[in-house]
């Protein structure tokens, strides 16, 4: 019995080892979790980190091009205002300008309508339809609504062949060019 007794205070001198163990165990893992978050917190700021770093340099590529696009639209404005100047001059060459107003219903506006509408001869008032005509008049305002174009193009065609007594034969009897 006397073993019995020592076999069982050997057990209970050991008793107190399982909770000491199971707390190093539970704390062991523990900590081993604890490192793999931490180590994830740190690759995903490192991923952060790096992902602001491309995104900026994205924004430095964006910013570069929008410059060069405005370097470049530029560029082709001025050139192409530098070709329309050019175009505009060799049309708009005062010399090659009839003196619209010679036939009757056309002032001094309504050349400068007409100019604006790149009809700037004689030549090129016959050829111009009276609806275009209509047209110009009514988008220039209420004002020019009551000039009627109906015999401007044969007056025209008269001036461009240079029959200006027929012209002045035919407007002596026209009133206000209708």
């Amino acid at each position: 019995m006397l073993l019995i007794l020592q076999n069982n205070s050997n057990c209970d001198d050991f008793i107190w080892l399982w909770p000491l163990t199971l707390a190093f165990l539970l704390g062991s893992f523990l900590g081993w979790l604890l490192k793999q978050l931490l180590e994830n917190k740190d690759d995903c700021k490192n991923k952060l980190e790096e992902i602001k770093t491309e995104l900026d340099a994205c924004r430095n590529d964006i910013r570069i091009m929008e410059e060069s696009q405005k370097i470049d639209t530029r560029s082709s404005l001025t050139n192409i205002k530098s070709e329309s100047k050019k175009q505009d001059t060799v049309i708009v060459d005062s010399s090659k300008k009839d003196n619209l107003t010679k036939v009757e219903g056309i002032g001094p506006k309504i050349q400068s309508l007409l100019y604006d509408a790149k009809i700037y001869t004689w030549k090129q008032l016959s050829e111009t339809p009276i609806k275009k005509l209509e047209k110009i008049l009514d988008d220039a305002g209420p004002r020019y609504k009551m000039h009627k174009p109906k015999t401007w193009a044969k007056q025209a065609k008269l001036a461009s062949e240079g029959k200006w007594e027929e012209l002045k034969k035919w407007q002596d009897e026209l009133k206000g060019g209708l």
